[in-house]
């Protein structure tokens, strides 16, 4: 039997190029083939040529797609970066892959900074809206597929519970779900103008957009219309409260992001989801997504879980051995990450993206998504702000 190839053309060579890459080895009946690569200097792009065993390395964004033998434009640079990228692929005829967010809003030549603390949600929520209409107008007129890398939808324990949801045509009352650990690696997680937000966009978007899939999934098994309806939230600069030495084990660094944020969200059909995410857990991360029915209790815990339990009193040779993301120490008694790129759905996700672009078909985490997630993102850092719940179909939420 011939195979199926596709050709993947990587945009960025960071932490997202290394979890994608990781998932692309696991995909089968397809064969991603990796074409080329660019990233923001040529010789990381070089780098990641050798490490990955791409084909090519080029200059620009421009280079990559230009390739006539690329399929796949996979999107895995800073959030500021998505938008540009995503429309210039679309046009050229290409199917993307993006990395979460799709979008935010990271500034404009004439705002004061920094833009977190300067810039009001209200005018952020404005520009952001008239941005995802250009990537409406795009997605709309594309010949390939717009394909969100939002993991959380992929996870086993998240399909499960789409399983079960729509086989019963459970009605589900009342959503939760959570990321959060210490903080971010990254240098420039405290600065709005880089990440389009905090915790809540970083970490938060993985939980919030499962929620919003889930919902969809219940409204597809029911033959209803559901969609989310308003919200409400609260943020929080709560490690700038700290003293150097109280800040020791934290790694939030947060300039004029936050580093805590809830929200509840109400749908159309008046049930509620809750989201929190929070950059001040110590132990490693915390990730789940929970769905109480009318007829069922679904509890999804992608991290940590319990399939292995680790009881260090010291660490002698385990430097190459990976427990788990944000864990300081191996010390005492941790609960490691057995396949991670599976529980946390990296390798299903990739397995749907492949078969999306080799048999011309959408995919199960698409643009609605995207557009959702980043709208009701913005809406919170809005109510937030404002002090007042944000009803998102009366005036675009303004």
């Amino acid at each position: 039997m011939e195979k199926i190839l596709v050709n993947i053309g990587m945009v960025g060579a960071g932490r997202a190029t290394e979890l994608h890459m990781g998932a692309y080895r696991h995909v089968k009946d397809v064969t991603p083939v990796y074409r080329a690569v660019i990233s923001s200097t040529y010789e990381k792009a070089q780098a990641a040529k050798e490490l990955y065993g791409f084909g090519k390395a080029y200059h620009t964004l421009d280079e990559l797609i230009a390739d006539p033998k690329i399929d796949v434009i996979d999107i895995c640079t800073p959030p500021s970066c998505h938008a540009e990228a995503i429309i210039k692929a679309l046009n050229a005829g290409k199917h993307v892959i993006c990395e979460k967010p799709m979008t935010g809003y990271f500034g404009e030549p004439d705002d004061p900074t920094p833009i977190g603390t300067c810039v009001s949600k209200t005018e952020m929520y404005r520009r952001l809206m008239r941005n995802m209409e250009e990537l409406k107008t795009a997605v709309a007129n594309a010949k390939g597929h717009f394909m969100y890398a939002e993991n959380f939808v992929y996870a086993p324990a998240v399909q499960k519970m789409a399983e079960i949801i729509a086989k019963k045509k459970s009605r589900i009352l009342c959503l939760k779900g959570e990321e959060s650990l210490k903080g971010s690696s990254s240098p420039v997680a405290g600065s709005w103008c880089k990440t389009g937000g905090g915790t809540f966009t970083r970490t938060g978007g993985h939980p919030l957009s499962a929620v919003l899939w889930l919902k969809q999934v219940e409204a597809r098994a029911r033959g209803v219309n559901i969609v989310p309806e308003s919200v409400v939230a609260d943020m929080g600069y709560i490690t700038q409260t700290l003293s150097e030495y109280e800040h020791r084990h934290i790694m939030a660094n947060p300039i004029d992001v936050e580093d805590f944020g809830v929200c509840t969200i109400t749908f159309s059909d008046k049930t509620k989801a809750i989201i929190i995410a929070t950059d001040t857990l110590l132990g490693g991360s915390r990730n789940y997504v929970e769905a109480y029915c009318n007829d069922a209790v679904l509890m999804g815990n992608l991290t940590l879980n319990d399939m292995m339990s680790t009881y260090f009193l010291d660490e002698d040779r385990l430097d190459d051995v990976y427990l788990s993301e944000m864990l300081p120490s191996k010390l005492g008694w941790n609960k490691p990450f057995i396949v991670d790129e599976i529980v946390r759905g990296y390798v299903d996700e990739m397995q749907d993206f492949m078969e999306a672009a080799a048999y011309d078909r959408p995919a199960a985490s698409g643009f609605s998504l995207a557009y959702d997630a980043a709208r009701l993102t913005y809406a919170a850092y809005l109510s937030a702000e404002t002090g007042r719940r944000i009803h998102l179909n009366e005036g675009q939420a303004i």
